[in-house]
């Protein structure tokens, strides 16, 4: 088919994947997708969308098709990739004319030709940077403009590739052109300053938008293009270009106003030439030497001179004070603790930092920041009067210091307080003392300035550590501040709260701690909202801390709770709501079990919040965390929460329903939580167990917490969740056997191992499908100790406490491997012997001793052929669990466990869970802790010398080694 016709087919399919009716749209884009992999389909395409005359939104499709297609099929190695021919046919008809009408279509087509040029340039398409400076050149607005576009891309493109080779590609193509583009940029920045004197404003947006992209190739080509720039005089000299170039475009936003078309475009070039300072000093520090001295002296003189007034815009003095920040910060520039390890670099570089850092500097950036940029704005004052906690929220913590003027403001602060503490302690404190005693309510600028002070006293809380007497500075000045009540005086209430919550881990004597709680409770009903949840968040911090005692907090507990839970019900935005629920948590886990008399209120809010935050996932996890600490506080009346929690396990752990990709982790937790502190089973809780299945085949990496929520049902309920669930566990398991690591099969063993122990008469049975692998594991002798420890473990708990089924799965193995079951059973026990060392649990080791031992006593020739590996281990048993009585000097069993009696609780301990009485029943009944390994050896060997007679049983002994008898014989003394 020609080139025209298949045009018209493709165009009439394009326009039906563009309608608005799905009834038309899906079989066009299914058409096209059949397309995709045609030869000749891209063709049409470039043919399609270089056609002006057509509609926009099918242009528009066709270009997008085509990026897809590069993604997919433009690789040689690709599955249906493009021809070589039909490629060479695109590369040039893309790079023909340059003059898409639409912007945004010649944004996709510079994007996409940036993409090919990816794969193929220089190599295969050595004509293309070439043609991009050629038509660069033109006169013609458009083309200049959409080569000039295409040529960013491809730069922008080419210089983020990676790999060795690339990378020399790049700096050769950066020798090559970057003289050019430094013309480029030059020429059109000095036609944009000419408008400007004119007022043409088409003509200035003209040339201001190629000065920008022409500023973008050079940004990429300086910062990404050389090895050592500094070496470069062309490089050097566009960036000590940039300052003055700066200088202009500053002045210029004197008469391009803030409602101007062009302010938009001219605030983002002075941003891009900050930016190049910005990535340069990131890319290649000791290059940066030569400019330091300037990029200080600019910056400083912009956003702390009146040099800046009138002209700077926040986000350009975010730029600058981050420029500052980093020469401070930067490593390359701090010389070692031994001076002589620096380098050279190292040191000029310093050298230059110390030389501008001067006293009269520091001191008057450290006054600006605290005295100009850390005082409330107007705005930030409005916003905490009409959106309150909007304002508390703000967003602070991460990267926002590199886009916003009060985080960045605040981390400058922090950083060169750091570098110079010497010098600006002393100022810092005596911007303190000329503010001791109370500020007036009328006063507002002084009440904003104190609160601006005390904001650094916070921000720097660790470096005047030694410098400060907090304790008294909080008993005789802060403490007064937060009485006083005026609604005037609530920055200072919120600030100086703040305050002690930086202080609180630096330096906080403990006594001082109950009159904080008192002014917490007193805050928490502070008529203003942003206090309070200032307040909240001390506190949190307070109970957070290491030096918390629970018996300080005690007394004021039920009032904090009652605040708290009304100040939840109070705010109204998801992020706050989250915030108090982590203060609630937070105290609740502290206090434990102090909880219960206070939670009853929260208890019947949590479900309504819950309902309320169906579309808040992220609150939804804050709610979980909370039941999570609330459960483990309510103990086993955690019970009478069932008919909320259980339903929110079962969405939260259900990996059909869309939720459970935010909430699984803490559903799980909690789910677990629940039946740990669950005091018996019941039909509901049984019934979330559904869930479990699909859970084990995502084995991701919750199986952990998985297995663990599967043995909390086994020792809650073993008979009736077995009964109803071990079929399909059984089936989960062996389908993770197959694929899992070997901690994984360790844990899944794990599991068959409890079942065994809690239920030794059914278990076997249940999970009959496994065992016969623990057998084969053991006779082939499993090289990982811990999976080898394991496998004894479960195969002991069969051998000791179910023979008869032991005796069907011998019998069965025997089929299996074709082999006598005595044969069989004589190779267990040698390598049971052999590897009894894998061991390294007092439990499973004196299990082991007692299955072997419960072979005996035995005429059959395999096992008294095995006779002496059972005495050695049996000895070897003995030797771990026997201590000695100093008071009687006699030996006895350390394992023994008598009655169950509750252990006495410390203070700061936690009181057993549910979980941990059944685990203590358990062990009463588990022949390990009952049965005394000395009196079991005694009664086996003394069966063994009846049934043979005397005779018979000596030549038997005579096979052991004769200082394992004699060590024997000093166990059985008294026997």
């Amino acid at each position: 088919m020609d080139l025209n016709s298949a045009s018209t087919i493709v165009l009439h399919v394009l326009t039906q994947a563009t309608s608005q009716d799905t009834a038309v749209l899906k079989p066009a884009e299914e058409q096209l997708k059949q397309w995709e992999t045609q030869p000749g389909f891209y063709s049409v395409l470039l043919n399609i969308f270089t056609n002006h005359t057509l509609d926009i939104n099918v242009r528009w499709l066709a270009v997008l098709y085509f990026k897809n297609g590069i993604d997919r099929y433009w690789r040689r190695v690709a599955p249906h990739a493009l021809s070589e021919e039909e490629k060479a046919t695109l590369r040039a008809g893309l790079i023909t004319n340059f003059n898409e009408p639409v912007n945004q279509i010649a944004t996709q087509i510079a994007v996409l030709i940036a993409k090919v040029a990816r794969l193929d340039c220089p190599r295969q398409w050595p004509e293309l940077i070439p043609t991009l400076i050629e038509s660069v050149k033109v006169q013609d607005d458009l083309r200049q403009h959409r080569a000039l576009l295409t040529f960013y891309h491809v730069t922008k493109t080419l210089a983020s590739k990676r790999l060795a080779a690339d990378r020399k590609l790049f700096y050769d193509l950066a020798s090559g052109i970057y003289s050019f583009a430094c013309s480029l940029w030059n020429h059109h920045t000095d036609t944009f300053l000419q408008h400007i004197s004119t007022g043409d404003e088409a003509a200035i947006l003209n040339s201001l938008e190629r000065t920008l992209l022409s500023l973008k190739v050079l940004r990429k080509l300086t910062v990404h293009g050389f090895v050592e720039p500094h070496k470069n005089m062309e490089v050097m000299g566009f960036l000590h270009g940039i300052f003055e170039r700066l200088k202009q475009f500053l002045e210029c936003s004197r008469s391009i106003g803030t409602d101007n078309v062009c302010r938009d475009r001219l605030e983002k070039t002075i941003i891009l030439y900050t930016k190049v300072l910005l990535d340069f000093l990131d890319q290649h520090p000791f290059s940066f030497t030569p400019l330091i001295q300037r990029s200080l002296e600019f910056a400083v003189s912009y956003v702390f001179t009146e040099v800046g007034e009138g002209i700077t815009f926040e986000r350009f003095i975010v730029q600058c004070m981050n420029l500052i920040k980093m020469i401070v910060k930067n490593y390359a520039y701090k010389p070692s603790k031994n001076v002589e390890d620096s380098s050279p670099e190292t040191l000029e570089a310093h050298k230059i930092k110390m030389s501008f850092f001067t006293y009269p500097t520091l001191t008057e950036i450290c006054r600006r920041l605290v005295t100009h940029y850390f005082l409330l704005t107007e705005e930030e004052l409005t916003m905490w009067e009409e959106d309150p906690e909007g304002f508390t929220v703000e967003e602070t913590g991460g990267d926002s210091w590199k886009y916003s003027l009060r985080p960045c403001t605040e981390v400058l602060f922090i950083d060169i307080f750091h570098e110079y503490n010497q010098t600006l302690t002393p100022i810092l404190l005596e911007m303190v003392q000329t503010l001791q005693g109370p500020t007036s309510v009328e006063n507002t600028s002084a009440l904003l300035i104190k609160d601006a002070v005390y904001n650094a006293v916070g921000l720097a809380a660790y470096e005047l550590f030694d410098s400060v007497d907090f304790d008294q500075w909080f008993k005789n000045q802060l403490l007064p501040e937060l009485r006083v009540t005026h609604d005037r005086y609530k920055p200072l209430r919120r600030r100086v709260i703040w305050l002690i919550g930086q202080w609180i881990s630096v330096k906080f004597k403990s006594e001082l701690r109950p009159m904080l709680y008192e002014a917490i409770c007193n805050l928490l009903q502070d008529q203003d909202l942003v206090v309070r949840i200032e307040t909240a968040t001390t506190l949190k911090l307070t109970v957070d801390d290491f030096e918390f005692r629970t018996d300080q907090f005690l007394p004021y507990l039920e009032t904090m709770f009652t605040l708290l839970f009304q100040l939840l019900q109070q705010v109204t935005e998801c992020d706050t709501k989250m915030h108090v629920l982590h203060v609630l948590s937070c105290v609740i886990e502290r206090v434990n079990m102090q909880i219960r008399p206070y939670v009853g209120c929260l208890v019947q809010y949590l479900p309504l919040l819950w309902k309320q935050s169906e579309e808040h996932n992220m609150l939804r996890c804050a709610i979980l965390t909370t039941l999570i600490h609330l459960v483990q506080g309510l103990g086993a009346d955690s019970k009478n929460l069932y008919p909320f929690l259980l339903p929110i396990i079962q969405l939260s752990t259900d990996v059909s329903q869309p939720p459970h990709v935010y909430l699984l982790e803490d559903g799980l937790e909690l789910w677990l939580v629940t039946l740990e502190n669950s005091p018996c089973l019941t039909p509901e809780l049984l019934r979330i167990f559904q869930n479990m299945s699909p859970l084990l085949e995502l084995s991701s990496e919750n199986l952990r917490t998985c297995f663990k929520i599967i043995n909390g049902y086994i020792f809650l309920s073993s008979t009736e969740f077995l009964q109803t669930y071990a079929v399909g566990l059984c089936q989960s398991f062996c389908e993770l056997l197959k694929e899992i690591t070997t901690e994984g099969q360790v844990q899944v063993l794990k599991v068959v191992e409890n079942v065994l122990k809690v239920n030794p008469t059914l278990g076997p049975q249940m999970f009959q499908p496994i065992l016969p692998c623990v057998f084969r594991g053991i006779i082939d002798g499993e090289r990982y100790p811990v999976v080898m420890s394991t496998y004894l473990g479960v195969m002991g708990r069969v051998l000791l406490q179910n023979t008869s089924f032991f005796s069907s799965l011998l019998n069965q193995m025997a089929h299996k491997y074709n082999q006598e079951m005595d044969q069989l059973l004589g190779n267990m026990i040698e390598m049971w012997v052999d590897r009894m060392d894998s061991i390294t649990q007092p439990e499973r080791r004196k299990l082991s001793a007692l299955a072997l031992l419960s072979l005996l006593p035995s005429d059959n020739g395999v096992i008294q052929d095995k006779f002496c590996g059972i005495i050695n281990i049996s000895v070897e048993g003995l030797h771990d669990v026997m201590t000695e009585d100093p008071e009687t000097g006699t030996y006895r069993d350390c394992m023994l466990m008598s009655h169950f009696e509750e252990p006495k609780v410390a203070e700061d301990e936690e009181p057993p869970t549910e979980q941990d009485k059944r685990k203590k029943m358990l062990a009463l009944k588990d022949p390990v802790h009952t049965v005394s390994l000395q009196q079991f050896v005694y009664e086996k060997l003394k069966a063994q010398q009846e049934l043979l007679g005397e005779q018979s049983f000596q030549a038997l002994m005579e096979t052991v080694d004769t200082e394992i008898v004699t060590q024997l014989q000093d166990f059985l003394q008294g026997f």
